[in-house]
Parts: C-alpha cells; sequence; structure tokens
C-alpha cells in the first residue's frame, strides 16, 4: 500500500508534496517520494514503460554497445554505492529481463555524479523482450543519505534487432544556424534566428544584412556587416573544425538501419528513428514525416545530392526534434521554393535555398549557403 501526506513548507505555501512509501515498495522514476534530503531518481532512459527500444545504440565514437539504462537522480551521489565492485556485488543497480534473467553490465556515473548509466556487457539487448531496471536503497547522495525506497522502471525493446544513435557532436559549430566555409549569399530579405559564421573567407563573403540576423554575425576580419559583425577568427577556427569533425562522425556511423530506402525516393514516407544509408542522392518529392520521440535520433547518410522539391514539407511527429536529426551528404542540398525542412545539415559541398524556403534546424557547409529571401530558425544546442 502506497499512502500519500502533504506537507505545508514556510513561506505560506505548499512547495512540495512527499509520498511515504511502504517499506518493500518500489516506485518509478520521477515519484515524489520521501524526505526532502532523501535522493530519488527523477527520469530514466529509456523511460518507464517505453516501447520499441534498440536494441544496440551507436555511440559518437562509432562504438556499437547494448543499449545502455540511464538514471538521473535528484542530487548528486556517492559513486561508490554505485559502481564499485562493492556495489556490484550487492546488485544495487540491475537490468532484469522480465523472465528473471539478469544482464550483465557495468554501471559508470557522468562528472557531476548526477547520472548512472548500466552499459550491458553484450552487443546488443535481445529483441521483443521486457527488461526491468532497478535502482536499491543501498544507493546514497554524496551525504550518505540512502535513497528511501527502491525504484524500478520497465521497457520493451524493438520487435528486430535496431541500433539506435547517439546525437552527433556538433562542438562550438552547434552555436550557430548557418556556418559556412565560403561565404553566404543573399537575395534580401531573410530572416535568420541564430548566429552566423565563415571562415577561413573574409566578411566580406557574408552577404547577409544586420537587420536580417537575429544573433551575431562573426567574422574572421572587419569585413563583415556591421553593426552586429563580431570578430573571433578562434571561434570561427574552431567552430568550422567542429563542423568538420561533426561531418565525419555522422558519415561514418556503421551498421545502418535503412541501406537505399526507396531507391533514394523518400517522398510520402513515414521514418522511425535509425542509421540511413545511400549510396546514391536522395529526392524528396512530396511531404515526408519522421516520427519518434524527444530523444530520438535520425542520421541519413547520402553520398550524392539531396534535393528537396518546392512547396514539400518535413513533418515530425511524436515529439521528434530537429536538433537530433543529421541529414550528412557529400552533394549540394537543394532546399526548393517554400519547401520546409527539419534538422541539421551537414554537406561537403553547398546548401541553396530556393525563394521563400525556410529550416528550422543548422545549415552548415563546407563551400557555400546561398539564400532567396529565406527563414532558419537554430533550434537548441
Amino acid at each position: 500500500m502506497v499512502f500519500l501526506s502533504a506537507c505545508l513548507l514556510a513561506s505560506g505555501g505548499m512547495k512540495r508534496v512527499f509520498a511515504a512509501v511502504d517499506p518493500g515498495v518500489s516506485v518509478a522514476p520521477g515519484t515524489v517520494a520521501g524526505g526532502a534530503t532523501e535522493p530519488t531518481v527523477i527520469s530514466s532512459s529509456p523511460n518507464n514503460w517505453a516501447t520499441d527500444v534498440p536494441t544496440s545504440i551507436n555511440t559518437r565514437e562509432n562504438v556499437v554497445t547494448g543499449t545502455g539504462v540511464t538514471a538521473t537522480f535528484s542530487q548528486p551521489m556517492d559513486p561508490a554505492t554505485l559502481n564499485s565492485s562493492a556495489a556490484g556485488n550487492s546488485l544495487t543497480f540491475t537490468v532484469k529481463e522480465t523472465t528473471g534473467n539478469d544482464v550483465a553490465g557495468t554501471v559508470e556515473m557522468n562528472a557531476a555524479n548526477t547520472e548512472a548509466t548500466f552499459t550491458p556487457t553484450s552487443s546488443a539487448l535481445n529483441p521483443n523482450t521486457g527488461y526491468t531496471a532497478t535502482i536499491t536503497t543501498a544507493a546514497r547522495n554524496a551525504g550518505g543519505v540512502a535513497m528511501a525506497h527502491p525504484i524500478t522502471w520497465r521497457f520493451t525493446t524493438n520487435p528486430i534487432e535496431l541500433t539506435g544513435q547517439t546525437p552527433v557532436n556538433l562542438g562550438e559549430a552547434g552555436i550557430f544556424a548557418i556556418l559556412t566555409k565560403s561565404g553566404i549569399t543573399d537575395v534580401f530579405p531573410s530572416a535568420i534566428n541564430g548566429d552566423v559564421g565563415t571562415s577561413p573567407i573574409t566578411g566580406a563573403a557574408i552577404h547577409l544584412t544586420c537587420t536580417e540576423v537575429t544573433g551575431t554575425v562573426y567574422s574572421v576580419n572587419a569585413a563583415g556587416p556591421l553593426p552586429c559583425r563580431v570578430i573571433d577568427p578562434t571561434l570561427l577556427t574552431t567552430a568550422v573544425g567542429n563542423m568538420q569533425t561533426a561531418y565525419t562522425d555522422a558519415a561514418g556511423r556503421t551498421n545502418p538501419n535503412f541501406l537505399n530506402l526507396g531507391a533514394g525516393q523518400i517522398g510520402g514516407l513515414t521514418l522511425v528513428p535509425g542509421l540511413y544509408k545511400w549510396t546514391t542522392g536522395v529526392l524528396i518529392s512530396s511531404n515526408v514525416t519522421l516520427s519518434g520521440g524527444s530523444n530520438a535520433v535520425w542520421i541519413f547518410q547520402i553520398a550524392g545530392t539531396l534535393t528537396q522539391a518546392s512547396a514539400t514539407k518535413m513533418i515530425l511527429k511524436g515529439g521528434a526534434v530537429p536538433k537530433n536529426i543529421f541529414w550528412q551528404t557529400s552533394g549540394r542540398v537543394a532546399i526548393g521554393t517554400t519547401a520546409h525542412a527539419e534538422g541539421v545539415i551537414l554537406t561537403k559541398t553547398m546548401i541553396a535555398m530556393k525563394t521563400g524556403a525556410s529550416a528550422n534546424g543548422r545549415l552548415f557547409a563546407q563551400t557555400a549557403v546561398t539564400l532567396e529571401q529565406n527563414t532558419v530558425t537554430q533550434p537548441a544546442h
């Protein structure tokens, strides 16, 4: 039996409601229970009762492991109570199949000691299988206070073996809406909601005006547009280097979930999260939908060009966010008249946006970006 009691704190209002939990009862991450000083798990990945969880994950280092299980705590924890050999022997953080079989693995904390991640020893979890993750009251915070009750959450893997992806690390490039090596042309007026930069070419190659940019225009010299131009060649050199590293990361992911889907014609399709690879170009001739949760990641590896037809849209469903969508192309990218794109575009060559086209994302080109009365909105970093 679980019973709740309201706790009115000082300063004249209800600040938090604490739950008293009978001994032996487990609760899910995010449940407000225990006292204010006691640590608890405020969120988890995968989420409680998540379905279609990938059986493995491809990391930024292009290392494929079984999908990790992460618990985020309300306060810094004592790592020795979670990832030491003693904690392992006492089974502080466990993952089990619903059949009761233990999953072998290791536990590591992040630098702040607020996240614990259980990484399976095997290269993948089993498909179409239910799993239960548990953290016991042996887990203690940095001050030695134990959790008031065990935390348990459950998830089910995808019916087929599916490798999920971690986001591509953009580094300092992630502060930009548009970043290029050889300049930005513009047919006035465009609207860029975010920062803009070019390097190593001079600021004279930035043809945007300050009235078109809600953010900062970074230039390697004094030739950039005024009064919004900021001279910062060091930042730009780092950002362009990070842009190239991000391109290499996205291009280097292995074991695609989908190879040459639709023979390169993806208009009209609904795309689930994962790694997509084409040995040709890709054409979006009609609306395409990306459906997945807020933590889901899409990486599109395109050996040729990416062409989005006029008046078409990339549509996001299920909580999908543009910062986790990566279009890596060896050839040029063309976004048609009044078309709408979503995600981070990483191209080896140029990006051309036609009249009235828009994008929620980032335009990263190792040559130039051309604009024609476009709107580009930078997503969260």
